[in-house]
C-alpha cells in the first residue's frame, strides 16, 4: 500500500510542477500540496 501512495503522490507532484510551468500556478500549488499530503513519507494523511 505505501509503494502505492508513493507513486501516486509523485505523479501529482510531477503533475503540479508540469502546471506550474505551463502558468496554471493555483492548480500546480493545490497538486503539489495535495501529492505531498498523500505520499506515506514525511506528512500523509493516511498514517493519522
Amino acid at each position: 500500500m505505501a509503494f502505492i501512495l508513493w507513486i501516486i503522490a509523485v505523479i501529482l507532484v510531477i503533475a503540479g510542477i508540469a502546471s506550474l510551468f505551463r502558468g496554471e500556478m493555483l492548480w500546480g500549488i493545490v497538486l503539489i500540496i495535495v501529492g505531498l499530503a498523500v505520499g506515506p513519507g514525511g506528512y500523509s494523511i493516511f498514517n493519522r
